[in-house]
């Protein structure tokens, strides 16, 4: 069916509005059955009303949008809010189907490959002349890394996730060509899916523990990093041609989830060890059922295949003797390794996920390290290639083996993280207890930076197992202690990476090196050497600007230079997108985010250091997101250089790794951006130092005008509180983080996910836009000059690709923005007149960027070469706008104390829920 509308090019997003269309159907079915019909027949005027009034904007459609939505008692609300918010999680599965079918459809036509693809990458790279030994030695010291975190704007529970699954694997049988009999019983298993859904809670009774956290990050591995890296590699492998290449394992996943504890006072050193712990049960689970499957295939006998003699080895090694097996060298080698995989599985995690798939037959020797399992696996290999069965290696066994490359023993690497006043506070009390003074707190920088440097170079400890100390410091000093006996256990790979929060001068990175010291994890000496890597995590835009210098100065030590060549000298530094936007608005945040990487690219390379970027990003544009193949391609040249790290956060990891498909095709677009912006040339223009000159006067023409709302305007945060949810979002059951780091109404404190959050819920979305429009208005100007520059600002988009994606965030940004619903939320402000002069302000605010978009692009309207997300907006906003029209008055209501506040707050949440599903990358 696909490849036939794709073929006739007629109408390629017919199916999917068939789909959508069909599955509002059963949903209407559902609630009629289950709500009754005067329930199902008000969503439908709620539906027809809020559509007339988004298309004509006439007033007597909001009165009966408000009168309508005023009069719901609370069941009908609650029934309202669901059928609104269980249409867009089924929407959005229907369009994450439709992109499969195009993508296979384009691939039975052959199509030309696509952006973002490996095939293309490759393509792209043959046609610019790079070789292939170039891309393979790439490989060979690159590092590709999404790393899970458990930042909470993941609204959905697990349950309802599942339900959605199956949903969507109903809805894609139903493209086959089937007979009538067998449309009715996919159609019936479909409803009865759609039921169970609509009978199942949408809302977490209480708040996740951080195992619960854990527990659900692991489905990820589960059900798709375990099965599909393992498959990219070979894809890659086999795109390049090479029947003999084997391309170094530079593709990994790794995880926060137990880890960081920066403002989270549930993740302990205890949490730490149980998350290493599951991590590594979850990849023995793995391991053994491959290997039994393996067993199962490999029915080869002796008398076919001839065994080599390092297969035979491995065979008087196995602890098989049944005699139904002589005959059969592979499967008993196999039923040997298994038993030594069982044993390393119990030695290290006391057993494995789940029931294992077998009994060992009798005891063996646990593996040493996943080396050995390795070359066990790899002799297997080579008797099949020897054998003749080069085909069969390539199959299960292939991938079995790149899966124990890739995660060893440990499944993940775990990074630490932690504030870097925490790592103070602690060096002040353990350097008070050694010397019964206040040595340490009393030095300036430059003295803290000279005794950290000389109790480095000390063998002697500091910390003494005689004295007691505060509960910080004990927390900190275990959870180092654990560090170190994860990697006894499972290997330095499990946790090798600390990374710290608001870093703000090269003692932040002393102080932990002297930590990592009193735990064993750092050796002082004439060649000193550390076990973990320390990665300064620099947020706000003062720290954006001090970077460079700060590593400047902390590479001219001679001791730090001697700990870091021990790490391959191999710097890796964490930018945060989030708190930057936070604290300087969307364009500063973004221009300084780039020049902070040419400044530490100018410095690494005066070094003679290697860089390897962190950047942590979150869904939504506020926060660092956006395309990941266009984000990559668009960093400063020598930025990328094949090392990529970024996060992965709330509910992007489900949008993008909830299925096998998608996380795979999500995975290929971070290896294929690298690629690319690693070995392409960079695109350049001669008028880069006009463009980087321009962005300086927007960015603080922007910065001005971002800082002087949102810190310096009397009752903003008063504005805030009142025309946003951010107090109901505080208290939905999404996260085991505190919103806040610190109990106070300050902004500063606030986490910066549920700021954007909240931004987003009432459409207002300042985090995403705010300053923009007014800056280009400053730097435009009128008169004679006002037409150069605006060429200029459109020039830039065309040639510079920073500037390209900046545009067209801000368009992802406006298509979400509705002034219109959000001055229902303004209303919610209880001052008229502090309502009007912020309301006022960003709405203005809003109408410039407008402006300034469509003036820099030259289209007229958003997302003109976005059609995907455009139909997408087109297909789900009649049923956002509701929701908030539902969520304001539900606010209202819970605010004045009307009604049962319980009930009204657990409608308020389903909205928050519905809307977060109906925008997608909220977080």
């Amino acid at each position: 069916m696909a490849a036939a509308y794709v073929k006739r090019k007629r109408d390629a997003d017919l199916p999917v509005r068939e789909d959508i269309r069909y599955l509002g159907r059963v949903l209407g079915d559902t609630i009629r059955e289950q709500a009754g019909a005067p329930v199902f027949e008000l969503v439908e005027h709620l539906r027809v009303t809020s559509v007339r009034y988004r298309r004509d904007h006439e007033a007597r459609d909001l009165r009966a949008l408000e009168t309508s939505i005023g009069a719901l008692a609370a069941d009908d609300a609650t029934n309202v809010v669901r059928a609104f918010s269980y249409f867009h999680h089924l929407a959005n599965e229907a369009e994450d189907l439709h992109q499969d079918r195009l993508r296979r459809a384009a691939r039975k036509e052959r199509a030309a490959p696509q952006p973002g693809s490996i095939t293309f990458a490759i393509e792209r790279l043959r046609a610019a002349g790079v070789p292939a030994r170039k891309i393979v030695a790439l490989f060979s010291e690159a590092r590709v890394e999404p790393v899970l975190t458990a930042h909470p704007t993941e609204v959905q529970r697990k349950s309802i996730i599942d339900r959605q699954r199956a949903i969507r694997a109903r809805l894609a049988e139903r493209g086959a060509a089937l007979g009538a009999r067998e449309e009715a019983t996919l159609d019936e298993r479909l409803r009865r899916e759609v039921l169970i859904l609509w009978k199942t809670t949408e809302l977490r009774g209480e708040k996740p523990t951080v195992d619960d956290e854990i527990e659900n990050a692991l489905a990820y591995f589960r059900g798709t990093f375990l099965e599909v890296v393992p498959a990219l590699y070979d894809e890659l492998e086999d795109a390049l041609g090479d029947a003999d290449l084997h391309i170094a394992p530079f593709l990994r996943v790794a995880s926060w989830i137990g880890g960081d504890r920066d403002g989270n006072p549930h993740v302990t050193h205890e949490v730490t060890a149980r998350a290493a712990e599951r991590q590594a049960s979850v990849a023995f689970a793995h391991y053994l059922r491959e290997i039994h499957a393996l067993g199962s295939e490999l029915s080869l006998s002796a008398r076919y295949a001839a065994a080599s003699p390092e297969l035979e080895a491995l065979v008087a090694r196995s602890t098989d003797r049944a005699a139904s097996r002589r005959d059969e060298p592979f499967r008993r080698a196999l039923i040997g390794v298994y038993a030594r995989v069982a044993a390393t599985a119990k030695a290290l995690t006391g057993g494995v996920d789940g029931a294992a798939p077998r009994t060992t037959v009798s005891a063996a020797a646990p593996y040493p390290s996943p080396d050995d399992l390795l070359t066990d696996l790899d002799v297997i290999a080579h008797a099949l290639v020897n054998a003749g069965a080069a085909r069969v290696a390539d199959g299960r066994l292939r991938q079995l083996r790149r899966a124990v490359e890739v995660f060893g023993f440990h499944l993940a690497s775990l990074d630490i993280r932690q504030h870097s006043e925490v790592h103070a506070r602690v060096v002040e009390e353990i350097v008070r207890r050694a010397s019964g003074r206040d040595v340490y707190a009393e030095l300036d920088e430059a003295g803290r930076q000279e005794f950290l440097l000389r109790e480095l170079m000390s063998a002697r400890p500091l910390v003494s197992p005689h004295l007691e100390y505060g509960a910080e410091t004990t927390e900190s000093l275990a959870t180092l202690a654990t560090v170190a006996d994860v990697h006894a256990r499972f290997g330095s790979r499990a946790i090798p990476n600390y990374v710290i929060s608001m870093t703000a001068g090269p003692s932040d990175l002393l102080e932990v090196a002297l930590l990592l010291k009193e735990a064993g994890l750092l050796v002082p000496g004439q060649e000193p050497r550390m076990a973990v890597n320390i990665i300064p995590l620099f947020e706000t835009i003062p720290d954006l600007r001090a970077c460079g210098a700060i590593m400047n100065q902390i590479f001219s030590m001679p001791y730090y230079r001697q700990l870091l060549e021990s790490r391959g000298d191999v710097q890796e530094i964490m930018l945060g997108y989030s708190d930057s936007n936070k604290d300087g608005g969307f364009l500063t945040s973004n221009w300084e985010l780039y020049k902070a990487e040419v400044s530490l690219v100018k410095v690494f390379r005066e070094h003679g250091i290697r860089l390897r970027l962190f950047h942590g990003r979150g869904g939504t544009v506020g926060r660092g997101g956006g395309p990941s193949y266009h984000a990559v391609l668009a960093q400063p040249r020598g930025s990328v250089a094949g090392q990529l790290r970024l996060t992965e956060q709330g509910e992007v990891i489900a949008s993008k790794y909830g299925d096998p498909v998608i996380g795979r095709r999500n995975l290929a677009t971070l290896v294929a951006a690298t690629m690319e912006a690693s070995l392409l040339p960079a695109e350049g223009d001669a008028d880069d130092a006009a463009f980087a000159q321009t962005m300086d006067e927007l960015s603080a023409l922007a910065f001005r005008a971002y800082r002087t709302l949102v810190y310096e305007t009397p009752g903003f945060i008063k504005y805030f509180r009142e025309a946003t949810p951010i107090n109901e979002i505080g208290d939905l059951n999404i996260g085991s983080r505190p919103a806040s780091r610190k109990s106070s109404d300050r902004i500063e404190d606030l986490r910066a996910i549920p700021w954007v959050f909240s931004w987003g819920q009432c459409r207002q979305s300042i985090p995403g836009f705010y300053g923009f429009g007014s800056a280009v208005r400053a730097f435009v100007g009128k008169g004679k000059a006002s037409a150069p520059r605006r060429a200029l600002l459109r020039k830039m988009y065309a040639r510079w690709p920073f500037f390209r994606t900046i545009i067209d965030k801000l368009e992802m940004v406006l298509a979400k923005t509705d002034m219109g619903i959000a001055a229902r939320y303004a209303g919610l402000v209880r001052d008229a007149k502090l309502r009007e002069r912020i309301f006022g302000r960003i709405e203005r605010e809003h109408d410039d960027t407008l402006a300034a978009v469509f003036s820099i692009t030259g289209r007229k309207t958003l997302l003109e070469n976005n059609p995907s997300l455009a139909r997408s907006l087109q297909h789900r906003t009649p049923y956002i706008d509701p929701l908030n029209h539902l969520q304001v008055e539900l606010l209202r209501r819970l605010r004045a104390g009307r009604g049962d506040a319980n009930e009204i707050r657990r409608a308020v949440h389903l909205t928050i829920n519905g809307v977060a599903a109906g925008l997608r990358n909220s977080g």
